[in-house]
C-alpha cells in the first residue's frame, strides 16, 4: 500500500505571512507538498514557481461553502495526511463599528473566526500523527480596542480556541499554536482603514514577518500554544493581565492606538 504524502495547508498565501510560511516550509523535508489556499490565483501562480516542492492551488475564499466543501473533496480523494495546517488568511479594518459597517464587520467575523473554525474541523481528521496546526492571532487578542473593536475580538476567539484546541488534541500528539505578533510590515495594512491612523501605529513594535513566521515554526515544534515574537508583545500580555480594563481603555485613547 502506497505511504501517504505528508502535506502542509496553508490559507491567505497569497500575500504577507502566508507566503511567508509557504517560503519557510519550502524547505522542509518533512514536508512532501504544499497546499496553497487564497482568493487570487494568479499570486498563487507566481508563489508556485518560487517554491522547490510540489505545490497544489486551491483558490477561492475560505469563507465560501462551495469552496470549503471542494477543499474537503480534494483531502479524501488525495492519499495524503496533513503535517502542518497554517490559518493566516484574515482581515481587519480599523474605525468605529458603525463607521466599518454591518457587511464588513460580519465579513471580519466569517473570515477570521468561522472559516478558521471550519478549516481546522475539517483538516483534523487528516491530520498526521505529531502534526502541528499555527492559527493567526495578533497581540490585539489581549485587549479591547476601541475603533479595531471586532478585528480585536476575532483575534481573542482565536487565541482562546488555539488553546482549548491544543489541549483537546493531546492525546493525538497534535500541537495548535496561536501566534500573536504586533502589526507586521505586510499589505494588511493597506486595507485597515485611514491611512493617517495607520501610520500611528506603525511606529509602534511593528515586526518583519520573517521573523513572526521563524519563531512560530519553533514554538509549535516545541509544542508551545502561543507564539510572541517581541519584547513589546509580552509586555503587552502582562498588563492586559494586571490592569484593569477601564484604565487600559483609558490609555489606548490617551496614546491614539
Amino acid at each position: 500500500m502506497e505511504s501517504k504524502k505528508n502535506i502542509a495547508v496553508i490559507t491567505g498565501a497569497s500575500s504577507g505571512i502566508g507566503l511567508e510560511f509557504a517560503k519557510q516550509l519550502d524547505s522542509d523535508q518533512r514536508i512532501d507538498e504544499i497546499w496553497l489556499c487564497a482568493r487570487r490565483e494568479n499570486r498563487l501562480q507566481d508563489l508556485t514557481q518560487s517554491l522547490n516542492k510540489t505545490t497544489k492551488i486551491i483558490a477561492g475564499d475560505v469563507t465560501d461553502l462551495i469552496w470549503q466543501n471542494r477543499f474537503y473533496q480534494e483531502l479524501e480523494q488525495n492519499n495524503v495526511q496533513i503535517h502542518t495546517l497554517i490559518n493566516s488568511a484574515g482581515m481587519g479594518k480599523k474605525g468605529t463599528v458603525e463607521e466599518i459597517g454591518c457587511k464588513n464587520n460580519a465579513y471580519m467575523i466569517d473570515l477570521n473566526c468561522r472559516a478558521l473554525t471550519i478549516v481546522c474541523s475539517i483538516c483534523i481528521p487528516f491530520m498526521a500523527i505529531g502534526g502541528r496546526i499555527l492559527n493567526l492571532s495578533s497581540v490585539a487578542a489581549f485587549l479591547p480596542q476601541p475603533r479595531f473593536a471586532v478585528y480585536a475580538a476575532t483575534k481573542s476567539y482565536v487565541l482562546s480556541y488555539s488553546r482549548a484546541l491544543h489541549r483537546e488534541l493531546k492525546s493525538k500528539e497534535i500541537t495548535v499554536t496561536a501566534v500573536c505578533p504586533n502589526p507586521m510590515e505586510t499589505e494588511f495594512f493597506q486595507h485597515t482603514g485611514k491611512p493617517q491612523e495607520i501610520s500611528s501605529i506603525k511606529k509602534i513594535g511593528l515586526e518583519q514577518v520573517e521573523k513572526v513566521a521563524a519563531k512560530a515554526l519553533r514554538r509549535s515544534e516545541r509544542k508551545k500554544d502561543i507564539s510572541l515574537q517581541s519584547l513589546s508583545a509580552k509586555f503587552v500580555r502582562i498588563v492586559a493581565r494586571i490592569l484593569p480594563h477601564p484604565l487600559i481603555l483609558w490609555i489606548e485613547e490617551k496614546i491614539g492606538l
